[in-house]
């Protein structure tokens, strides 16, 4: 690297790390649109793969994640760890917890993409990272923290998954609001081969997304399903061919980022809280939420647009 360009790295490191503080509220002086745009203007990045191949060649990073806009409204996340297969290590995880929190403000983004590329997904967690750690080590880390950052994020979230989603990588997709695997993708909960159990979700969601018996058979065995049987078992949306994972993705994601952004939401806060709770409490906030929506501006123009044959306009308010 030629030492013209090493200042505008450290410069650039550091702003991306300010950053983060100013899209908690803290004024700098500049929006953290604006930010973002001048930390792409140092930067240029390009990557692999159709899906995060943006519009306007901008791509941020914070080291083993990738940012891009392929379009606009939709976000893609990629994780890049290509050494270790995508492992995910608290830099990853911390990484993951600062774009989420940061892209459910963002009032441009409408739907956010989720991938590892074409090869991998995230195949579990980097045991370099935790083999030695105590249970006080563990506990002081307070992932759990890292992990609501995702499960809590407003906006609609697609995973594309090809290749390996074992232990942490499958409880990360399981974070997600769509599935998309490609055929010979695979699926497991390896935990108790290294003598641990899944600390992410793994023994809830996966139970709420195939049932008892099927997680019982993958959490004692740590045997894998490919992309066809977790359709079959309910724990993808689609399974396609694993050359049009990321393409399927992004057409879903372009589906999303059209509709009415209050209305989509308002559907995945009432369908995740409703889940939990009796069904007279769950229909309950389905009713409300029905109800606040007829005083958005988007209720209107979608039913006027119906109305006079046209494709409506919507803007989120």
């Amino acid at each position: 690297m030629s030492s013209i360009f090493k200042p505008l790295v450290r410069y650039a490191n550091h702003a991306y790390q300010r950053s983060i503080f100013l899209i908690r509220g803290v004024d700098s002086g500049f929006t953290s649109r604006e930010f973002f745009h001048i930390l792409a203007r140092i930067f240029i990045f390009r990557t692999t793969g159709p899906l995060c191949e943006p519009v306007d060649n901008s791509e941020t990073t914070m080291n083993d994640l990738l940012l891009s806009h392929p379009e606009p409204g939709i976000a893609c996340l990629r994780i890049h760890r290509p050494d270790v297969r995508n492992a995910l290590n608290q830099s990853v995880r911390k990484q993951l917890a600062e774009h989420f929190g940061a892209l459910g403000q963002d009032p441009d983004i409408r739907c956010i993409v989720l991938t590892g590329g074409d090869q991998v997904f995230a195949a579990g967690a980097d045991l370099r990272d935790i083999a030695e750690a105590t249970a006080i080590d563990m506990h002081l880390r307070q992932v759990q923290r890292l992990w609501q950052a995702i499960a809590g994020c407003p906006k609609p979230v697609i995973a594309a998954v090809n290749g390996y989603a074992w232990g942490g990588g499958c409880e990360l997709a399981m974070h997600a609001d769509i599935i998309v695997a490609g055929e010979s993708a695979s699926f497991a909960q390896p935990e108790i081969k290294v003598g641990i159990m899944p600390g992410a979700g793994g023994t809830q969601r996966l139970t709420r997304a195939i049932g008892k018996f099927q997680a019982m058979k993958m959490l004692l065995t740590g045997a894998a399903m490919s992309g066809r049987e977790a359709f079959a078992a309910g724990l993808a949306s689609e399974v396609v061919e694993d050359a049009k994972v990321q393409e399927r993705a992004l057409e879903l994601a372009r589906t999303i980022a059209a509709m009415p952004p209050l209305a989509a939401s308002q559907i995945k806060e009432v369908l995740l809280a409703g889940q939990d709770a009796s069904l007279e409490a769950a229909l309950m906030l389905e009713r409300k939420a029905f109800h606040l929506l007829f005083a958005s501006q988007d209720q209107k123009e979608g039913m006027r647009a119906f109305f006079e044959k046209r494709k409506p306009s919507y803007t989120g308010q």
